[in-house]
């Protein structure tokens, strides 16, 4: 089990935080057989599909760039000249295979761990460097390069066993066709070649993942630190948190004045409630809530004279389907509307009583009743 510098054994899972630091560093999953497969399959398909075209094109620019007059001959400027211009066009003829082989060769890698790009001048410790070399990465490298010397080295000595009659035969053959069957058989010599490489990289590629992800595992010491770094200290969390709610509470019971009326349950809840028809379409809950915070809004009511209205059916169909700051539900607007307009003509004919007024048989729906 790997340790950390404090002896603490890494056994948990990396974190999207380290997985996301170490790809900053350039740290990610790479497979070498997985590139060195893509770049043989590549080359194949170039040489079988591209390779007759190509032989016949550089026996063309052969011809044409060494057939030579002897005044040119004999002239050093004009030879070194031709030649030059020889070079230019068998580059531009190659130019096509050669640009998809380098385009491999650098997209090739981004297939496992993607891009990444990162300074790391720390890296460069002879020390650490030598240490490397005895690493378990090391060993595993090493096993790996045996195995893939073996298994290509081998299947490499069957194919020229296999086709020694063909490759003799190519000695007799004119020169043109010849290196037109020679490019043919090198294509499927990569093809088959790449066989085994199949086999190597389908055993790396799972092998580097899970070794980069052992490589990134941390001690519960350092996911505790991490998440005190991202999400703080839990004890101030939930400070922070308290101190939200009590915030928020303190602002709900000031609204508590400004409200027509409480419904209450009539000691368990306490709904308070402002309409007004001028800048109101329906009544409005300013402040709800159970236990000690309905005792403390009704004492508020009390104080500023706002009704209390004791109704245990609907103070808790409110409680349940309404929310603070938003209009009561639309299946409560007949019940709130008769306790409203009771109110309204008690107000005309008889002073502010402190105490709760009944009004148990209020219609509320049945399915929103809540015993």
């Amino acid at each position: 089990m790997a340790e950390n510098q404090d002896g603490q054994e890494k056994t948990e899972e990396a974190t999207p935080r380290r997985r996301q630091e170490a790809s900053e560093k350039g740290q990610v999953a790479r497979s070498r057989e997985l590139t060195t497969l893509m770049s043989l399959l590549v080359a194949a398909g170039g040489l079988l599909i591209l390779g007759p075209s190509l032989i016949e094109g550089l026996a063309a620019q052969m011809r044409a760039g060494l057939a030579l007059d002897v005044k040119k001959i004999t002239d050093p400027g004009q030879i070194l000249e031709a030649l030059g211009q020889l070079f230019a066009d068998l580059l531009l003829l190659l130019a096509p295979f050669l640009s998809l082989m380098m385009l491999v060769a650098l997209f090739a890698p981004l297939a496992l761990g993607g891009w990444t790009f990162s300074l790391n001048f720390k890296g460069i410790h002879p020390i650490k460097g030598l240490a490397k070399l005895f690493s378990w990465n090391s060993l595993m490298e090493l096993t790996k390069a045996l195995i893939k010397f073996l298994v290509i080295g081998g299947a490499a000595v069957f194919l020229l066993w296999h086709d020694q009659a063909e490759l003799l035969h190519l000695g007799r053959e004119p020169l043109q066709p010849a290196l037109a069957h020679a490019a043919h058989i090198l294509g499927w010599t990569f093809l088959i070649l790449s066989l085994p490489m199949v086999l190597i990289a389908g055993v790396d590629v799972p092998f580097q993942i899970f070794n980069y992800l052992r490589n990134l595992r941390m001690t519960h010491q350092e996911v505790r630190d991490e998440m005190k770094d991202t999400e703080g200290k839990p004890e101030v969390k939930a400070r922070v948190r308290r101190l939200q709610q009590e915030f928020a509470q303190r602002r709900m019971m000031e609204k508590v004045p400004t409200a027509d009326v409480v419904v209450t349950n009539p000691s368990h809840y306490a709904v308070a409630m402002a309409y007004k028809q001028a800048t109101m379409a329906a009544p409005v809950i300013v402040a709800m809530g159970i236990e000690q915070t309905a005792l403390r809004i009704r004492e508020l009511a009390v104080q500023h004279r706002v009704p209390l209205v004791q109704s245990p059916l609907l103070a808790r169909a409110l409680y349940y389907n309404g929310k603070l700051d938003k209009p009561i539900p639309n299946p409560l607007y007949r019940a709130v509307a008769q306790i409203l307009a009771y109110l309204y003509r008690l107000r005309q004919e008889a002073p502010f009583n402190r105490d709760p007024i009944i009004m148990e048989d209020v219609p509320v729906p049945p399915e929103l009743r809540t015993e």
